[in-house]
C-alpha cells in the first residue's frame, strides 16, 4: 500500500499508530510518503484508552536525539527517543497529552556539539523572537466551503476570469499599530477584495519565519502557519470565510531554499541533512539561504507532503512556487547547468497535487525561457498550470519607462509577447518584486507630468486587462501607491483622500468589471484564436489596435491603445463587424481623472476594408488612454451578424491554410 492510501486508512480509523510502520519508513526514505506529516511531529494518540503525544523527528547523523520543553522543565535526560532504523528515524510518545507545550529536539551531533532544534513537522511555534514548537491538534475546525468546492470542480479556471489582488499579510493595514490578526483580516480584507472585483488573493509566505523583513520566503516551520497573526485555526477561518465569499487562495511557496537560523532545518544534526551536501551546491549566497537538496529522498517526501499539507488542513486552492529558476538550474556557476534532481521533483510534486485535486493553481514563477512549464508531465513538461510571464512584465515595465517620444523606437517590446503568448498558460504580474528595492512604485516608473502618470498608468492597467493572460496585481497599485512598498508599515491609504488616487481606484474598479462582464477577455485566453491585431505596425503614433474574441464567433471586443500624449479625432480602426460600436470604457474619461477623449455615440461601421479588416470605424483617440468597443447586436441583426461573421472567418481560416500550404511546398 502506497503512503497516500495508508495515510488514508489512518484517517478513516482516526487512528496514528504510536510507532511507525516498516511501510511508513520504508516509503519515507524512498521519497514516496506524500502525508509523511501524519509519521513526523508531535501528534497525540489514543490507544486501547491510554492518551499519549508521539513525538518522531529524521536525524540521520545524530549520535542521540532528546526531547525538551516546558512539560520537562526543558529537561532531556528521560526523554530520549529511539532510533527506529539506520537511516535516522527517531521516535518517542510521552504517556501524557501535551497540547499545547513548547518543545524543541536535543540533538547530539556527530562531533559531540548539541543542538536545540525546532520541529521541522511542527504544526505550530512560539511568536518571534522566541523559536520552540508548540504542539497542536489541527483537528476541529468546522469548515462551511463546501459550495466553493463544487464549485471549483464545475468550473474550469483557464476559460474563467482571474485577477489576482497579491498581498503581504503584515504590511496591507495595520491597527493602532500591531498586525491585524487573521480572524480581524477576514471582517477586513474581503469586503475590500470583493468591492474591487479581484477573483483571489495571493499572500506571500505564511510558513513560520523568524524575521519580519523576509516577509516569509526564509521560512523555518513549513508546516507551521506564522503565529505572527494568530493560531492554525484562526487561519483556517480566514480561509473559510474567502471562500464563502467566493474567494479564491493561493499561498507563495518556497520549495527551492530556507532559512539558515540556528533553531531551523540547516545543519539539522550537524550535518548536511534537508540541504545539499556540497557548498557550492548548498549556498545560496545571494539570499543568504540554503538550497533544499531536491535529489534526497527523504526531502522530497518533506516538501511534497507539505504541498498536500497545506491543501487538506487549510482548504489552499494553489501555490504560486517561488524562484522556480534557482532549482531548475544549479547555483554559483557562470553557465546554466540544469539540475536534473529538480526538474525531476517538480514533476513529481505537481503529478502527488493534480492527483490529490485537479482543481488546484499550481503556479510557477519562472524567469527563464524553459520550455512546456506548463505542460503534462506524461509530454516530457514540468507539470504547473501557470506560469508568471515574466518576459511581458519586464518588457512593458521598459517600454512605460521610455520617454514618450522615443516610444516609437522601442515598439517591439510591446509587440514580442504575441509571439510567445500561447507557448505556455500565462499569468500577467505586477508583482512586489516591481516595487521594492528602490525600483519605485509603478506609479513613480511612469514618465512625464504628475498628470500624465496617472494616465499612463491607466493606459498600463487596461493594456494589462485586455493581453491574453490572467492577471496579478500586487496590492497598493490599485489606487497607484506613490511609494514604493514600505514592508514594515501599512499602505498610504491616506492618498484616497487626493482626487487622482481616489479615481484611479475608482478606474480599476470598473476596469475589473469590465473584464469580468466580457467574455473576449477571458474565453481563450490560451487559445491563438482568441488574440488579431488590426494594425500592430504604427511605430510612428505609437498606437495598437487588436481584437479579442470569445468562444462564439461574434462574440468580439475591439481595444485600442495610444502611447502618446496626442489625441486625435476622426481616427480610422479596421473593424471585424457591420454593426455599430459602443466603447464600454475609455481610460481618459474626466471620471477617472483623464481630459475627456471620449466616444459618447455610437460608431457607425463603414462598409469599406481597411487595416486588413472588412469593416472600419471612424473613432476618437484618447491621450495616454485604452478605448474598449463592443459591437452593438439587436435581435434582428444577430443572425445577419453570424452569418457574417462565419463567412469572415471561413475566409481567414481558408487563407490560412493555403499560406501553410505554400510554405509546406515551398
Amino acid at each position: 500500500m502506497c503512503g497516500h492510501h495508508l495515510a488514508l486508512e489512518r484517517m478513516r480509523y482516526g487512528l496514528i499508530a504510536a510507532n511507525p510502520t516498516d511501510l511508513e519508513v520504508y516509503l519515507f526514505h524512498e521519497g514516496r510518503l506524500y502525508k509523511s506529516y501524519e509519521l513526523f511531529g508531535a501528534h497525540v494518540i489514543n490507544e486501547g484508552g491510554k492518551v499519549g503525544t508521539r513525538f518522531c523527528v529524521w536525524a540521520p547523523h545524530a549520535r542521540e536525539v532528546r526531547l525538551v520543553g516546558s512539560f520537562n522543565d526543558w529537561d532531556g535526560t528521560d526523554f530520549r527517543l529511539e532510533k527506529v532504523n539506520d537511516e535516522g528515524v527517531w521516535t518517542i510518545v510521552v504517556p501524557e497529552n501535551l497540547e499545547g507545550h513548547l518543545y524543541k529536539y536535543e540533538i547530539v551531533t556527530p562531533d559531540g556539539q548539541v543542538l536545540f532544534k525546532a520541529d521541522p513537522y511542527a504544526f505550530y511555534s512560539e511568536l518571534r523572537p522566541h523559536t520552540a514548537s508548540i504542539a497542536y491538534d489541527l483537528k476541529g475546525y468546522q469548515w462551511n466551503d463546501q459550495s466553493w468546492k463544487r464549485k471549483k470542480r464545475r468550473k474550469r479556471i483557464y476559460d474563467q476570469p482571474m485577477v489576482i489582488y497579491e498581498l503581504h499579510f503584515g504590511s496591507w493595514k495595520k491597527k493602532d499599530g500591531r498586525f491585524y490578526t487573521y480572524r480581524e483580516m477576514a471582517d477586513e480584507l474581503i469586503p475590500y477584495v470583493l468591492d474591487h472585483g479581484f477573483t483571489h488573493i495571493e499572500l506571500l509566505p505564511l510558513v513560520e519565519h523568524p524575521l519580519d523583513r523576509s516577509w516569509g520566503y526564509q521560512g523555518t516551520g513549513y508546516y507551521a502557519v506564522t503565529s505572527r497573526y494568530g493560531t492554525p485555526h484562526d487561519f483556517m477561518y480566514f480561509v473559510d470565510r474567502c471562500h464563502q465569499a467566493g474567494i479564491g487562495v493561493i499561498m507563495d511557496w518556497v520549495p527551492g531554499h530556507f532559512c539558515k537560523d540556528a533553531h531551523g532545518l540547516y545543519m539539522f544534526d550537524g550535518a548536511p541533512t534537508y540541504e545539499y551536501a556540497n557548498e557550492k551546491d548548498r549556498e545560496n549566497y545571494v539570499w543568504g539561504t540554503a538550497n533544499f537538496d531536491l535529489g534526497k529522498p527523504e526531502v522530497r517526501s518533506f516538501l511534497i507532503s507539505n504541498a498536500l499539507f497545506w491543501l487538506e488542513y487549510y482548504h489552499i486552492d494553489g501555490f504560486r512556487v517561488d524562484a522556480v529558476a534557482n532549482m531548475l538550474y544549479w547555483p554559483n556557476n557562470d553557465r546554466l547547468y540544469e539540475n536534473p534532481y529538480a526538474v525531476e521533483f517538480l514533476r513529481k510534486l505537481n503529478e502527488a497535487v493534480f492527483a490529490y485535486d485537479p482543481n488546484v493553481l499550481m503556479i510557477a514563477e519562472d524567469s527563464t525561457d524553459w520550455p512546456k512549464v506548463t505542460a503534462p508531465t506524461y509530454e516530457g513538461g514540468l507539470g504547473f498550470n501557470y506560469k508568471w510571464n515574466m518576459g511581458w512584465m519586464n518588457d512593458m515595465l521598459k517600454y512605460m519607462e521610455t520617454p514618450p517620444y522615443e516610444r516609437r523606437h522601442v515598439h517591439n517590446q510591446v509587440t514580442f509577447s504575441l509571439l510567445y503568448a500561447y507557448s505556455e498558460n500565462f499569468i500577467l504580474p505586477f508583482s512586489h518584486d516591481e516595487v521594492v528595492h528602490g525600483k519605485k512604485s509603478l506609479l513613480n516608473k511612469m514618465p512625464g507630468s504628475y498628470e500624465e502618470k496617472f494616465a499612463q498608468l491607466r493606459l498600463l492597467y487596461g493594456y494589462m486587462m485586455a493581453h491574453p493572460g490572467k492577471k496579478l496585481l500586487f496590492m497598493g497599485n490599485e489606487f497607484a501607491q506613490f511609494d514604493e512598498w514600505k514592508f514594515e508599515d501599512e499602505l498610504d491609504w491616506v492618498l484616497l483622500d487626493f482626487e487622482l488616487h481616489r479615481k484611479m481606484n475608482d478606474y480599476m474598479k470598473e476596469l475589473i468589471a469590465c473584464y469580468k462582464r466580457y467574455k473576449p477577455f477571458y474565453e481563450l485566453d490560451h487559445d491563438p484564436q482568441g488574440f488579431e491585431w488590426i494594425d500592430v505596425h504604427n511605430a510612428e503614433q505609437s498606437i495598437f489596435s487588436f481584437i479579442r474574441r470569445g468562444k462564439k464567433e461574434d462574440d468580439v471586443l475591439v481595444i485600442v491603445c495610444n502611447f502618446t500624449n496626442q489625441a486625435y479625432d476622426d481616427y480610422k480602426v479596421g473593424v471585424p463587424l457591420l454593426v455599430p460600436y459602443r466603447e464600454v470604457l475609455n481610460s481618459d474619461a474626466v471620471t477617472f481623472g483623464g481630459s475627456g477623449h471620449v466616444n459618447g455615440k455610437r460608431l457607425s461601421a463603414f462598409n469599406e476594408p481597411f487595416h486588413g479588416k472588412p469593416y472600419h470605424v471612424r473613432m476618437t483617440i484618447p491621450p495616454f488612454g485604452i478605448s474598449i468597443l463592443r459591437p452593438v447586436q439587436k435581435r434582428g441583426e444577430r443572425k445577419r451578424n453570424e452569418k457574417e461573421m462565419h463567412r469572415h472567418v471561413i475566409g481567414r481560416r481558408a487563407r490560412k491554410s493555403a499560406s501553410l500550404a505554400d510554405d509546406k511546398h515551398r
